[in-house]
């Protein structure tokens, strides 16, 4: 047995059923290896960067790593965009990059790379195995790591001589990492703080936005009547019909200072205190007024659902029953196809237990609120703003939940970035609806210009924002890549396409022409 046969075999022992792969030369041992398996699924993407989103999808969904296959250093560099994103979202995931053989380094040849330099910023954990009798333990060491709550990025650089020389026999099954609980101190203190009579804000995020975690919030802000705000960007959050509701901060400093409204007592759960996602001049980075009391529950990495669940025992907030959403969804839109009248389509056909994966920037702004009260439903944001995320992490996320209706809402500009996703898609037959809100621009972009105080804005400016001249066709692209796909430009035409999209299984596209 090589050293890619027991690495896999040892992978597959501790729960690594799926491979999203962008193999090169150095990666064709750990490919044959993997072609010799049924125990992994090997699902080819075209581009590496819609490998590591799928894997962020994947671990958000099914709550374990699926592994990526990178070729050497340009690989790596290629995926670490939507790594980035898997990095912030706290999501599982191992990365296996190949690199030379170890005595091929010396030579210098022309896909030589400083891999390690490349993978710190964007792994939680990193190692190389040397040699072929070290890689099933640095493959265990990995998937460890990778487990540690709420998940980890853990990248192994994988020579290709230690992949293809005799190795020693698979490890089997390991114990996984323990998630920590919050001392007793963690829980006192904020007791303290939600019953004094200063206004509070309870905050959360990460696992502390499960279903149960928001029943215990819930029962906290029933007893204490301090306000309940959420991360903007959000991993994996429980909505809908039978879930308790917590409302978002907003994404603009404006916004959020409006929601804060002057509380400067903060209790941290499963996060830290807010900060603004840029800076602007003349405007303050943290989202909390100055001299706030911070104090923090239980850290990203700490079990949230414990530590509230504790919280509630602390306050004597066991009587409060959770106030659970009565499903009420608005009515389709009508005339023009606007932001407005999509978002309340997209609510009203939405099904239950969907998955939704929301990359819908300024034009998609309306469908989380919109749909707050529609049918129980999975929302997916795009945590570390690096875009590009959403059609990968929705193939990740159908891999995850076959059983589950997938729904990616995709801004235009954002959807070329990892466009190749739908080969992806229709190769694997997911059961995904893209809707493309295009209209035509990096909107977000042009909010911003006026935000930032930038001068001298001209046509030249707002060409660098424009995607006109010519027009995307998303139709067109979708269509030369496998997947069924229609163009609406009213709201009756998309709430054709899109209920009908949501009784029809398999990859569709439905591109939203927007004002």
């Amino acid at each position: 047995m090589n050293g890619a046969e027991s690495m896999l075999q040892t992978l597959v022992n501790n729960g690594v059923e799926v491979c999203f792969a962008n193999p090169g030369t150095s990666e064709m041992h750990m490919v044959a290896a993997m072609g010799k398996s049924d125990q992994i699924r090997s699902i080819l993407c075209l581009f590496e960067g819609v490998c590591s989103g799928a894997a962020d999808g994947y671990g958000r969904m099914a709550g374990k790593p699926a592994c990526t296959l990178l070729h050497l250093g340009p690989g790596l560099s290629n995926a670490s965009a939507n790594l980035h994103n898997a990095k912030k979202a706290g999501s599982p995931v191992i990365n296996l990059v190949g690199d030379h053989a170890t005595y091929h380094k010396q030579f210098n040849a022309p896909l030589t790379s400083d891999i390690l330099s490349l993978a710190r910023p964007v792994s939680d954990w990193l190692q190389v195995a040397s040699s072929a009798a070290e890689l099933p333990g640095s493959a265990a060491d990995a998937v460890y790591a990778a487990n540690a709550k709420p998940g980890q990025v853990a990248t192994l650089i994988v020579p290709a001589d230690a992949a293809w020389d005799s190795s020693i026999n698979p490890l089997a099954t390991q114990t996984l990492p323990a998630i920590p609980k919050v001392d007793n101190q963690a829980i006192t203190g904020a007791a303290r703080l939600l019953t004094n009579p200063k206004s509070t804000i309870l905050f959360l995020g990460n696992m502390a936005l499960t279903e149960r975690a928001l029943k215990f919030a819930d029962q906290i802000v029933q007893a204490t009547g301090v306000k309940l705000l959420s991360d903007t960007f959000i991993p994996r959050l429980a909505r809908g019909e039978g879930r308790c509701s917590v409302e978002r901060l907003g994404y603009f400093a404006e916004q959020a200072e409006e929601q804060v409204g002057g509380i400067n007592q903060w209790v941290m759960v499963g996060t830290k205190a807010p900060v603004a996602f840029f800076a602007y001049p003349g405007k303050s980075s943290e989202l909390y007024p100055e001299g706030s009391t911070l104090h923090t529950l239980a850290q990203m990495n700490e079990d949230a659902e414990d530590a509230l669940q504790r919280l509630v025992i602390e306050l004597d907030a066991s009587s409060f029953e959770p106030r659970k959403k009565v499903k009420n969804k608005p009515e389709p839109g009508i005339g023009e196809l606007n932001p407005v009248s999509l978002a309340n389509s997209f609510a009203h056909y939405l099904p239950r237990d969907a998955i939704v994966v929301d990359e819908g920037a300024t034009a998609g702004g309306l469908c989380g609120p919109f749909s707050e009260s529609a049918e129980r439903h999975d929302w997916l944001g795009l945590t570390g703003g690096s875009i590009g995320y959403g059609l990968p992490a929705a193939i990740g996320a159908a891999i995850a939940c076959p059983a589950r209706k997938v729904v990616c809402i995709h801004g235009d500009g954002g959807a070329m970035y990892t466009i190749q996703s739908l080969w992806t898609m229709a190769r694997e037959n997911l059961d995904i609806c893209v809707v493309i809100l295009a209209n035509r621009k990096y909107q977000i972009l042009q909010l911003e210009l006026s935000r930032v105080g930038a001068e001298s804005v001209n046509d030249k400016t707002l060409e660098m924002m424009d995607l006109g001249n010519p027009d995307l066709n998303f139709v067109e692209l979708a269509k030369g890549m496998g997947v069924s796909a229609s163009r609406a430009e009213t709201a009756e035409q998309f709430n054709e396409q899109y209920a009908a999209a949501m009784k029809k299984s398999g990859p569709q596209l439905i591109e939203a022409v927007m004002p």
